[in-house]
């Protein structure tokens, strides 16, 4: 028997003269996740992409498989080849299989699939047949087509495929067909959900991270290039951006109302995120604002942050709790990191008591009293630029 991993694409069907261009991303998508395993083959037969590998790599290949956004559907098959002669022979090997892994199965049911109309059998007949020499042969085991302990798909293709299982694959749209982003990344929760959110709409990712270095810590930098760590099995390698606003800070506090600190600092890292967008041929911004999560994240607090960009800013997670959030986190493995308690640069010069209904004009106002050109240009300079690969 020889098995293959099985991978289903969802609403890549759905793209009627586009398609080709999204089946040949999605395929491309595939080899680059799996670069570095020793796979046999990689092939496509019609919505289905199959990995031939060997054995012992079979368990690591399938869980990367199921994490390449474009996916619906994943399982564990068996092929055989097409031959309607031996198809109770193959039938009778699988199942035989099956059994002698789980012995107390009870009772079975065939699906049948047939996407190649020349097979000479129709699905409706391949059913009773193949149940009937199961329960030749198995005279303990009985058909249950309503709840089996044991449902066997059969779908004959260029092949013909046998499998028991399937499960949920990362869904979505395949990366790099619908954009490029520049995503606000801090080392807490909310903004590595937001990335791994609008990478699954298909969304090539770049991150900008800032700090307030000497006031935060290198190993708080390196928080956040562990979290793009966690992150790169679903989006592939990532540019990090690390900007020190620490000169930005210094001249709010020095110039501006103290209570106006946060939203200050936000509409720069906001300007600073849309200039290396414009350099880097993005489209768009990412946040992981929730709405009402924090002093800076009201209504008047957004408004003020979107006043100073003029490309479009995507907030995947504006309507969601926190416990939505971290159950996102746990599944895609960035929770543990995140909650490491190293400072970032929103804490320093946090404000005691924050605005969080600023006027457009009261804030307008404060930054006449900043160079914000001579501020950008400074703080650009020292930028530096981490590339990380899956596997780093």
């Amino acid at each position: 028997m020889k098995q293959v991993i099985s991978l289903s694409y969802g609403e890549v069907a759905l793209k009627g003269g586009n398609r080709k261009y999204f089946v040949d991303k999605l395929m491309k998508n595939l080899k680059l996740a799996l670069r570095g395993y020793a796979t046999d083959r990689i092939y496509q037969d019609r919505t289905k992409f199959y990995i031939e590998c060997p054995s012992e790599i079979a368990d690591e290949v399938y869980e990367q498989a199921r994490k390449v956004f474009g996916f619906v559907v994943s399982s564990r098959a068996v092929v055989y080849d097409k031959d309607p002669d031996r198809l109770a022979d193959q039938a009778l090997e699988y199942v035989s299989s099956i059994l002698e892994k789980d012995p107390t199965i009870k009772s079975f049911k065939f699906e049948t699939k047939r996407n190649d109309k020349k097979f000479p059998m129709k699905s409706m007949d391949i059913n009773p047949f193949l149940g009937g020499v199961i329960l030749k042969k198995f005279g303990d085991l009985h058909v249950d087509v309503h709840q089996p302990d044991l449902l066997i798909r059969v779908d004959i293709r260029n092949a013909v495929y046998f499998y028991s299982q399937k499960e949920q694959a990362a869904g979505g749209l395949p990366i790099g067909t619908t954009g490029r982003s520049v995503l606000l990344l801090s080392g807490g929760i909310d903004s590595p959900v937001a990335g791994y959110m609008m990478a699954k709409r298909g969304v090539e990712l770049l991150a900008v991270n800032f700090n307030s270095y000497p006031f935060t810590s290198e190993r708080s930098d390196e928080k956040v290039l562990d979290l793009v760590k966690k992150l790169t099995p679903y989006i592939g390698s990532m540019d990090v951006h690390q900007v020190n606003i620490l000169p930005i800070q210094k001249a709010i506090r020095m110039n501006c109302p103290e209570k106006e600190m946060t939203i200050l600092s936000r509409r720069f890292m906001m300007r600073i995120a849309e200039r290396i967008a414009k350099e880097q041929s993005a489209k768009s911004l990412i946040t992981g604002e929730s709405l009402g999560q924090v002093a800076s994240q009201t209504m008047e607090g957004l408004q003020m942050t979107n006043s100073v960009v003029s490309l479009p800013v995507f907030r995947p997670l504006i309507g969601m709790d926190k416990t939505e959030i971290i159950e996102i986190a746990q599944r895609i493995d960035t929770f543990e990191t995140s909650i490491l308690p190293f400072d970032d640069c929103c804490s320093v010069f946090l404000p005691k008591h924050p605005v969080t209904h600023p006027k457009l004009g009261h804030i307008e106002n404060s930054e006449s009293a900043l160079d914000i050109e001579a501020l950008l240009n400074e703080v650009m300079e020292s930028r530096k630029i981490v590339t990380i690969k899956k596997g780093d």
